[in-house]
């Protein structure tokens, strides 16, 4: 095309209703999201560039954060035809209750940073789906009011403290409120250099004296798990934790114990030689570390090493039905999100997490239909195939 035939090309292309609507819109109700990334735009026109930031940060240069979307291309759908599949029952069975799909939420802290409501609006949203909800240590809201609002089993994520004390008053306090599992999050021990975040942060130019205080324990003084504690010298980086550690964690309750950040077969073995009753294949959404290697590239050498022993789950990049479907054909027995629903609650609340989930649930029936499984237990690895 020459230079004046394309210039005029692009005059019209820029003059096109469609395109402005295409190129400006953001949406205004959790109705008109067609995907969850609709989500995304409103949530920073919602929110002040620290907290977007704070939300959407990976380490270093975000390979790993990008990384958790781009493997999800390396994998293609072997789509069947006249599957003769009128419906679809997504039904999931997680240590003895039972779920209405695979896909549950990933634990966020300080979620009154997206939402006042938070974890509560997450809940009920939860709730409405019947769909499985991880708790935060670093919640704003009690575990009691949370689990209260679920109005079922709710799952908490233990940041271990270094003190014993603490964690042992967390683990006791999940397990009266009802909890029947713990997730020991064991990627973020020795700290994290959030690059991205930190470049927003300079962006916003609000005074937030309340909010982030310079006296002792002031990030966990907000903090209900962390109530009527002495915080001094307190921190959720534990980096002498170790598989002892792990045991004595295990040996704390009757719940079930998962570790939530393991990438590696030779550490999924090492959770079963230590009595771990499932495991997340998770890089904390990119925020771990920059290992450059996406979860659902890490999940086949976990599953292969598990050989079905306990379940393996996955978060991390999720963002259409089709990821969900191929991390479950991958061995992964469910999913969890983490930033398309905290858009959603960032820009609507309730009703933006319901449709987040609404979503990813219509997709992932389509792509079961197409690829010929009418329960979850039907998705095998032969539906895929890797580039």
């Amino acid at each position: 095309m020459h230079d004046k035939a394309r210039r005029e090309f692009l005059k019209f292309l820029l003059a096109s209703p469609l395109y402005a609507q295409q190129g400006s819109t953001v949406i205004a109700d959790p109705k008109d999201a067609l995907s969850v990334m609709d989500f995304e735009e409103a949530a920073r026109k919602a929110l002040p560039p620290a907290h977007f930031g704070y939300m959407s940060t990976g380490v270093d240069d975000d390979l790993t954060l990008r990384a958790n979307r781009e493997g999800y291309n390396h994998i293609q759908l072997r789509a069947r035809r006249l599957t003769g599949i009128l419906n679809t029952d997504m039904k999931t069975t997680l240590f003895g209750n039972t779920w209405d799909m695979p896909i549950g939420i990933a634990p966020c802290g300080n979620q009154k940073a997206f939402r006042m409501e938070a974890e509560l609006d997450v809940a009920r949203a939860a709730k409405s789906r019947k769909a499985l909800m991880i708790l935060s240590t670093a919640t704003n809201t009690s575990v009691e009011d949370v689990a209260k609002a679920m109005g079922g089993p709710l799952w908490h994520q233990l940041y271990a403290t270094n003190k014993w004390e603490l964690t042992q008053r967390i683990v006791h306090r999940a397990e009266a409120a009802g909890c029947p599992a713990v997730v020991l999050t064991v990627d973020t021990n020795f700290g994290r250099n959030t690059e991205t975040f930190e470049r927003l942060k300079r962006l916003d130019t609000r005074k937030c004296p309340v909010c982030h205080t310079p006296e002792v324990g002031g990030f966990y003084k907000r903090k209900p798990m962390f109530e009527g504690v002495d915080l001094t010298g307190v921190t959720t980086q534990n980096p002498g934790m170790n598989w002892e550690f792990v045991r004595k964690v295990k040996a704390l309750s009757k719940m079930k114990l998962l570790i939530k950040g393991i990438g590696t077969r030779e550490d999924a073995l090492l959770c079963l030689e230590n009595g771990v009753d499932g495991m997340i294949v998770s890089n904390h959404g990119g925020r771990a570390e920059e290992s450059g290697r996406g979860t659902i590239e890490c999940l086949p050498e976990v599953v292969q090493a598990v050989a079905g022993r306990v379940p393996v789950f996955l978060d991390g990049g999720i963002r259409r039905g089709t990821d969900a479907f191929k991390a479950l054909a991958l061995g992964a027995s469910a999913v969890f999100v983490g930033r398309p629903y905290l858009w959603g609650l960032s820009a609507f609340g309730q009703p933006g997490v319901e449709r987040v989930l609404e979503l990813l649930k219509k997709e992932l029936d389509l792509v079961m239909r197409q690829c010929g499984a009418s329960t979850i237990a039907e998705i095998k690895p032969s539906m895929i195939a890797m580039k």
